[in-house]
């Protein structure tokens, strides 16, 4: 009776570890129409060091963050992100203020690339 337990304890291991293998990766759950605009608040440095794809860099803590987002039109789609999600929270409402209506927080740029499915890529 041991023996056949322990046998099907491991055919029950064994499946669950080929099913996990076999486990298709989450679809993004944000989703990037070809209008939407990706703003990275990080600041230039890090920008240059890795971004998403077709993003634009405006830094939310430059002196000039209110002037130049708000030369972007109000009623468009934007994924807003960051390093961890804290100056994308700040952009977010910064862009509330100022009229923006279709903002989405994408967090970090790590959260950000698996949530869109975007590539990060270096310029």
């Amino acid at each position: 009776m041991k023996k056949t337990l322990t046998i099907l304890s491991l055919a029950v291991l064994a499946l669950v570890g080929l099913s996990a293998c076999a486990t298709p990766a989450a679809a993004p759950s944000i989703s990037v129409a070809p209008d939407t605009v990706i703003v990275d608040v990080r600041t230039a440095a890090e920008y240059t060091g890795g971004h998403l794809q077709d993003a634009i860099n405006i830094d939310v803590q430059s002196a000039d963050f209110d002037t130049l987002i708000s030369a972007l039109p109000t009623e468009g789609d934007y994924i807003i992100y960051c390093a961890s999600g804290n100056r994308s929270a700040v952009a977010v409402q910064r862009m509330t203020d100022l009229g923006f209506t279709s903002l989405t927080d994408a967090g970090g740029v790590t959260d950000a690339a698996t949530a869109t499915g975007l590539a990060v890529v270096v310029d």
